[in-house]
Formats: structure tokens, sequence, C-alpha cells
């Protein structure tokens, strides 16, 4: 089945609420998505920065926070750490289109939304999310803007190769669209130059929303490095400099994953942030 055809079959699952196995047994979904979609949240900024500065007036919780590196993708990170870390919130970046839900997933495209769109209870979650995507389409701004929508609790079904998964895992999926620095680059110098502040104030809110939801592990990753191509020194460092040694998000969460899929030669984007997280990991 091609990613189309699995898209549609995701989109059958999900109004049904319950999917058949490979290995032939019923696994019912129902409960977990009507909670998930029940319960997402549209965050505009300034919501997110309120929550941001409640977050960071509490104590750290942690004596340390674990770092992970891996060439894999999002949803690869997710099952594996769903799988090692069973009684922990997991909190999941979406790279998000900021005017699509799901991006082009329904066609059949391929980026890293799409493929948590057709692995996911996704989708249905970000119709809820109207906000947001009324927002970015009446905004014509690159950077787009620091709206998020968290969908909590969001049941995984597929892995990597569309395959339905015996036992579905739950994650907190966290949308945000990164700044379209490529098209910027085209645009406007003076523009770009402010690509690594609108990162960090993103980043920095994106990170407080996740402990205020109770999130103690993360899969984050190269967000917007791809078609978008943003700088992944930039975006690891402006991690760096909200999680490591000294900064405002230090010891606040239990793991930290960075899955950078990178199938490149010399694997750059990848090594980039291994070199930077190595230390800690």
């Amino acid at each position: 089945m091609d990613r189309k055809g699995i898209a549609f079959e995701t989109l059958q699952i999900l109004e049904q609420g319950s999917y058949q196995s490979p290995s032939g047994r019923s696994v019912d979904i129902a409960a977990d998505l009507l909670a998930c979609v029940t319960n997402t949240e549209c965050h505009t900024p300034n919501d997110l920065a309120g929550i941001r500065d409640q977050v960071l007036q509490r104590p750290a919780e942690y004596d340390a926070t674990f770092f992970e590196v891996e060439n894999e993708t999002t949803l690869r990170g997710s099952a594996r750490l769903a799988a090692s870390h069973v009684n922990s919130r997991i909190g999941v970046l979406n790279f998000a289109s900021a005017k699509n839900p799901g991006g082009g997933f329904r066609g059949g495209a391929q980026a890293q939304e799409e493929s948590l769109a057709r692995s996911s209870g996704l989708y249905p979650s970000l119709l809820q999310g109207s906000p947001y995507y009324r927002y970015h389409r009446s905004h014509r701004n690159l950077f787009y803007s620091d709206h998020m929508i968290y969908s909590p609790g969001c049941p995984v079904f597929r892995n990597d190769n569309g395959i339905l998964l015996e036992q579905p895992y739950l994650v907190d999926f966290i949308t945000s669209p990164a700044p379209n620095a490529g098209a910027m680059k085209q645009a406007s110098g003076d523009l770009a130059a402010k690509l690594q502040e609108v990162f960090s104030e993103r980043a920095s809110k994106l990170l407080g929303l996740a402990i205020h939801q109770g999130c103690d592990v993360l899969v984050l990753g190269a967000w917007g490095c791809g078609v978008f191509r943003n700088d992944p020194a930039m975006v690891s460092q402006v991690f760096w400099e909200l999680l490591g040694p000294d900064m405002p998000y230090e010891k606040r969460f239990q793991t930290v994953a960075f899955s950078v899929l990178d199938r490149s030669q010399d694997q750059r984007i990848y090594n980039v942030f291994l070199e930077r997280f190595a230390a800690s990991q």
C-alpha cells in the first residue's frame, strides 16, 4: 500500500475507533482518541509566555537530564521511549505545517508531520486547533508564530513502514511550526538575521508547555532543518542554551531525545546534534 492508501486507511480507522492488528485481533482506540480530541488545547503566544513564566518559578525536578541523539525518525524515537519509559508522559514535537492540519499526508506527502499523521490519532486532534490555522493563513509572515496545539494522550498505532501495531501507545504531540528560513533568505537578509531569536523564544515556550502538561520525557529533533533550511548548528545551540547546564530548563526533564533522521553520506545534520549533546549522554 502506498502512502496515500495508508493515509486513507488511517482516516477509516479513526472514524471507526478500532483496527485489526497483524495477528487478527481487534484493537480499540476509541476511548483514547476521544479523550485526546476532547482535551486538545490551542495556545496563543501570550498564553504560552504566561505558562513559561509560571513553570520557571518552580524548582527543577531532576538531578540531571539524560540526553539521547539517535539517527532515527520521530516515530521510531517515540516508540522506543514509550517502551523504555512506560510510566512517563512523553511529549513529541510535531514539526508542523502552519496552514494545513497534518501537512499533505492525505495526498501521500512525506515529511515528519505527515508520518505522524498517518500513524496516529493526530489529525482529528489538529482539526480542533482552528485558531492556530486561521492565524497563520491570515498572516503572511515566514517566521510564522508561537501559536501551538497540544494533543494529549494521542494513540500511535503504526510503525515507520505503515504496519499496524499489536499494541498502540500514547504520546502527547506538541504542534509548532519552524520558521521558513530558506524562503526568508531568498526574500530578505534582514529578516533571516532574526531567526535565532525567534527560534529561542518559540522553543522556550514549547518546553514550558511540555512541563506544564506533566511531560518528563521529550522527543525533539532537527526542527525545521529540512525543506525550511534552518541551520542545524543554530537549532541545536538554541536547545542547548535552554536545556544545558545553568540554563533555564536544566534538570527539568528526565530524558530528552533528539531523533534526527539523516540519510546523507556525511550525516552532517545528525553529527551537529550528536556533537552538541554527546558530552551529556
